[in-house]
């Protein structure tokens, strides 16, 4: 057999035994199987993980993740017992290993961070800011973001049944925390939901509709269902996808049976219409993937849906080798038939430094990750660039290493942009993390930050941002980046 740098070995997939845990110790199949019970069981704060974990977990651990939440953390704390029970799923509380395990655990990570994982140099990026990809400069009604030419986002509400830590929609997305006062939507539900449709049936240039918010997972079922009918009853809509993380977050809740049979639905009014639905999750870790997330995505791809897909994030500590990309694109499209579709590098949001990749990491992994998958099956890796969209990682025009800013163009323009005849020959910079860079090149950002781009940086000042609108006035309705930015 050839040595190979990635060895290809099918692993058969293992729901972790969540009576492990202390506090989940006398827990029924039936309780764990009912997403009910689940959501109703979700840690919310630094008690609830102890009463989960028990005693057996140091406190300096709690203590860590407590100084995170108050002066760090961009997202409050909402991991579902589906997700707790993922990290460290070999070993129990008290068994040795386990608390370093906790610390080093993928996981535990992303959805639990703690304050000695950040950064203490630059736990954020001078250029940082709570609406990284200024999506909101690009509603064309609330919640509605009009970038691509064909496509849109609809945020159609601001919670999900989990809450990453590198939540790109930090800004929007979940409850306060002490160093992040939420936006809010200002019209009500029903009514936003209504403006929308309204626009799309007055853009026939709209094909393509991702169904967002936050997750669709926690909007009512019915309400959901009628949002998406009212979608393919628009003759220019074609495609329709449903962003949701708790198909592996909470499996439990795809499953039930009044959301299985109103997906039938769904589908056989997509086929009789022509009209394409899919479901996107979010997976970032091979362990998230357990025989009730694969039994979630089967149930819904036999109501007839057109495929579920991945899209993950590049989180440095989570999955930022070619042996862990692999092994979880393996345990998607082996065990649990959901497709690899992207890898995003992660967003510019506040405190996210210490997870961010440079753009020549991500492009080393992409590299490193062809020719082992089918073709069909193997993900890009794309930088999500302010003021441009996605863009495959090798599409870079130019990339000054030495400072860490990579130029951009595109061949479209943005809501924001009607007017510009210069947003097609415009470069829009996206940046490396800080610490990364040689000296010379962390020697130009901290003269910036000690110099008249300081407003830009530090906690405060970075996590305060501008708040989101309809059409937002930003420093440059044009594109421009803000005054003062690197490379200007």
């Amino acid at each position: 057999m050839i040595d190979q740098p990635y060895a290809y070995r099918r692993a058969e997939l293992a729901e972790p035994d969540w009576r492990r845990l202390p506090g989940w110790a006398a827990v029924t199949e039936a309780e764990w199987e009912s997403a009910q019970w689940q959501r109703a069981h979700c840690v919310k704060n630094v008690r609830q993980l102890r009463d989960v974990l028990g005693p057996r977990v140091p406190e300096s651990f709690y203590a860590d993740l407590a100084r995170d939440q108050a002066e760090r953390a961009t997202m409050s704390m909402l991991v579902p017992p589906q997700m707790v029970n993922t990290m460290v799923p070999a070993l129990a509380p008290g068994q040795p290993g386990f608390a370093e395990a906790l610390f080093a655990d993928p996981v535990r990570r992303y959805m639990l961070p703690v304050f000695s994982d950040r950064r203490a140099d630059w736990p954020s990026h001078p250029m940082a800011s709570r609406d990284s990809l200024h999506e909101a400069e690009m509603w064309v009604t609330e919640g509605l973001t009009h970038r691509y030419p064909t496509k849109v986002l609809a945020e159609v509400l601001p919670t999900c049944p989990q809450y990453c830590g590198h939540c790109t929609r930090m800004d929007l997305v979940g409850n306060p925390t002490p160093v992040v006062a939420k936006h809010k939507f200002g019209m009500p539900r029903d009514d936003r939901l209504a403006a929308m449709l309204r626009y799309l049936r007055a853009n026939p240039g709209v094909r393509d509709v991702v169904v967002s918010g936050g997750d669709v997972a926690n909007l009512p079922w019915p309400r959901l269902e009628a949002f998406v009918g009212e979608l393919m009853a628009i003759d220019s809509v074609r495609d329709i996808r449903l962003a949701s993380k708790a198909l592996m977050g909470l499996p439990q809740y795809w499953l039930t049976g009044e959301v299985r049979a109103g997906m039938e639905r769904l589908a056989a009014t997509a086929r009789r219409r022509g009209v394409s639905i899919a479901i996107h999750t979010h997976v970032n870790a091979a362990q998230s993937v357990t025989p009730l997330v694969a039994r979630a995505a089967r149930a819904m791809l036999e109501t007839g849906i057109r495929d579920v897909r991945n899209q993950g994030v590049l989180l440095r500590g989570v999955n930022a080798t070619a042996d862990a990309l692999l092994d979880l694109c393996f345990a998607l499209l082996d065990e649990a038939k959901i497709m690899p579709y992207y890898f995003y590098m992660c967003d510019m949001i506040p405190g996210a430094e210490h997870w961010r990749l440079s753009l020549a990491e991500a492009q080393r992994l992409q590299q490193q990750i062809m020719g082992y998958l089918p073709g069909f099956a193997t993900p890009r890796v794309v930088c999500d660039v302010p003021y441009v969209g996605k863009r495959w990682v090798h599409q870079v025009a130019r990339y000054d290493t030495e400072r860490g800013i990579s130029y951009w163009t595109k061949n479209y323009r943005t809501a924001v942009e009607a007017g510009d005849p210069l947003a097609l020959s415009r470069e829009y910079e996206y940046y490396d993390p800080v610490h990364l860079l040689p000296e010379p090149g962390q020697r130009w950002w901290r003269a910036r930050a000690a110099g008249p781009a300081r407003e830009a940086v530090g906690p405060a000042r970075a996590l305060a941002g501008r708040p989101r609108s309809a059409r937002g006035s930003g420093p440059d309705r044009a594109g421009h980046q803000p005054a003062g930015a690197a490379g200007a």
